[in-house]
């Protein structure tokens, strides 16, 4: 098959895991029953929560995680690939994992992806952001196979680090994910051009869910949850921050077209760093 339907859901997850898992649950059935057969949640759906000790209160390892049981049943009740682009999994008494999944129609766990690269930021509107200090960072990429198409797995901040979808597209991803919870000033800023960018230079699909709007925990996130194109358009798009659902049908022959009109995948060399320039003054 070289089509199939995508959705990207967008959500505004709160402090309460079961609202949110319900919450979700509702726009998935909505997307599969306007035809999607791969459905993809945002960042965090289970929960956002800033206080650290309101987190690990409310949130479990993943074999006791109800969000994985709920999710696991939904994609067998309605016989669709679930990838819930993350949650938050206690992974020690210390430490969660931003972690994501993608379920088979079937109900099994098909892959899981922690995320590697920890938004450790200072923003100009004085937004400050430690997530080393609640999570432990992945160590390894993710491409899972799927009757369709190889799909490669990231997560919100790893948008802005080029070489881990590079490395995916180089095995053979055809579709790369950024399910998100991007704050507003960086995606007012950046966010449509990043996935556009990933698109663009690796010839893939980019399918990218996003929190949007005002959370219970005083965070505000950009929404706009995308596909993208390998030549780089937009095929879908929730133009806002509000909670639903957008599709899109996804031609996977456009990667093998993009990739033969701008090989760049092909035509990447290994190349050295030669350093010159003025020379530091001796020593006196």
């Amino acid at each position: 098959m070289s089509e199939f339907v995508a959705a990207v859901i967008q959500m505004r997850s709160g402090r309460d895991t079961g609202a949110n898992i319900a919450a979700a649950a509702s726009l998935i059935r909505e997307a599969a029953s306007a035809g999607a057969t791969y459905v993809q949640t945002p960042e965090m759906t289970n929960l956002l929560e800033k206080s650290r000790a309101d987190l690990f209160a409310k949130i479990a390892p993943e074999g006791e995680d109800t969000g994985v049981a709920a999710f696991s049943e939904l994609a067998k009740e309605l016989g669709i690939f679930l990838h819930v682009g993350s949650m938050a999994i206690r992974t020690s008494e210390a430490k969660a994992a931003n972690r994501g999944f993608l379920f088979a129609p079937d109900g099994s766990l098909l892959a899981r992806y922690d995320k590697i690269h920890m938004f450790d930021v200072d923003l100009p509107n004085g937004e400050s952001w430690r997530e080393s200090a609640t999570y432990g960072p992945g160590e390894a990429a993710v491409v899972v196979g799927l009757p369709q198409a190889l799909l490669g797995m990231g997560i919100c901040y790893d948008i802005r680090f080029p070489a881990l979808f590079r490395a995916q597209a180089g095995a053979g991803a055809e579709i790369l994910t950024a399910p998100a919870a991007f704050t507003r000033q960086t995606g007012e800023a950046h966010w449509h051009v990043l996935q556009r960018a990933r698109a663009i230079e690796n010839g893939a699909f980019v399918i990218s869910a996003a929190q949007g709007g005002r959370h219970e925990d005083g965070r505000e996130t950009y929404g706009h949850s995308l596909i993208v194109a390998p030549w780089g358009e937009v095929l879908a798009e929730i133009d806002h921050d509000e909670p639903g659902f957008a599709l899109a049908t996804l031609d996977l022959s456009q990667v093998a077209e993009a990739r033969r009109r701008i090989p760049a995948i092909a035509n990447q060399r290994e190349f050295s760093i030669r350093q010159t320039g003025r020379e530091t003054e001796a020593a006196e």
